[in-house]
């Protein structure tokens, strides 16, 4: 049976990009054929190709960078935890007869330090994906979740957790404990004594991604996205029209840059060109470098320093201040 290449999944505003690639391509190709040398040409129209695609992803809209979020190659959970750790077993159930494959955990090493690693988990094909929810956790998944955190306290290893869901699960049956158990989660992860480091890998959003969110320091990928709902849903609530998502998403300031800004996040991670899925181990190994120096820096510190700098970061998302105007 003949093969075929696995053909590239392109964004609308990488079109350009593949217009100039396939030119490329056709002179490569007619050159061989005639034996004319065009290596310089081809040099120059590469090198104008590496400028376009870095013009491109400079200047990305909220709305772009939602699509580069939720491409369906970006890595994965599972991608990350078998490309940085050393060990990996991951661990089932919630000790109530339910085990959910939208979120997963185990134990691990990082560093040759024992970690518990825990994220939510997409899928890679429409089936997969069906299997585990599109990576939308159910209450059962956010008790496992916080099992495997007690876990880690008991033992004294740092959390690693993974964002990366549009929501919690919303059917009828799952929404009617997903709400009790995320805030279980909040309330428990402010306790814990361990270092607890969060990651946005891909697209975060609603409380969903707050079940297990809750950290010393929360990081996240340059064209990740992290809001409060999908902008399709607020674009919804807020006009009854979703085709309006892409004014919503520069409204809701859900990229990197302004939630640094915002002080919600602590530190951007630089993606490969093109995003992490035109080069998941490069990602990767800023993903575990990031880990490493975060880790080390909240080992230094106790356990009590560690839960009051937790709780200060939380206290002071959504703080602002109001001048006052002068009568006029």
């Amino acid at each position: 049976m003949a093969t075929t290449e696995r053909k590239p999944l392109l964004l609308d505003f990488e079109k350009p990009l593949a217009e100039l690639a396939n030119r490329i391509d056709q002179i490569r190709h007619l050159a061989e054929e005639n034996g004319v040398d065009v290596s310089s040409e081809i040099r120059k129209l590469e090198a104008r190709a590496m400028q376009l695609r870095e013009e491109i992803f400079g200047s990305l809209s909220p709305s772009q960078r939602l699509q580069v979020a939720r491409h369906p190659r970006r890595p994965s959970t599972l991608d990350y935890i078998q490309a940085i750790s050393d060990e990996w077993m991951e661990l089932h159930g919630d000790r109530c007869g339910s085990d959910d494959r939208a979120l997963i955990g185990g134990v691990g090493r990082l560093g040759g330090q024992p970690v518990v690693i825990l994220g939510h988990q997409k899928g890679r094909d429409t089936k997969d994906n069906i299997a585990r929810n599109f990576g939308m956790a159910a209450p059962s998944g956010y008790r496992k979740a916080l099992r495997l955190m007690e876990h880690a306290n008991k033992f004294g290893m740092p959390i690693l957790t993974f964002i990366d869901t549009p929501g919690a699960l919303a059917t009828v049956e799952a929404d009617k404990g997903a709400g009790e158990a995320i805030a279980y989660n909040l309330r428990e992860m402010f306790c814990l004594d361990v270092p607890i480091i969060s990651t946005v890998i891909g697209e975060g959003g609603s409380g969903g991604a707050l079940g297990i969110g809750v950290g010393d320091r929360l990081l996240m990928f340059e064209h990740a996205v992290y809001t409060v709902a999908t902008p399709e849903a607020c674009a919804a609530i807020l006009w009854k029209d979703a085709g309006k998502a892409p004014q919503a998403a520069v409204a809701l300031k859900i990229i990197s840059h302004d939630l640094k800004n915002l002080g919600i996040i602590d530190q951007i991670l630089p993606e490969p060109i093109g995003g992490t899925h035109s080069d998941p181990l490069k990602a990767a190994t800023t993903l575990k470098q990031a880990l490493l120096d975060n880790l080390e820096e909240l080992n230094s510190l106790t356990a009590q320093e560690r839960r009051q700098l937790r709780y200060e970061k939380f206290r002071k998302i959504g703080v602002f201040t109001e001048l006052a105007r002068e009568e006029l």
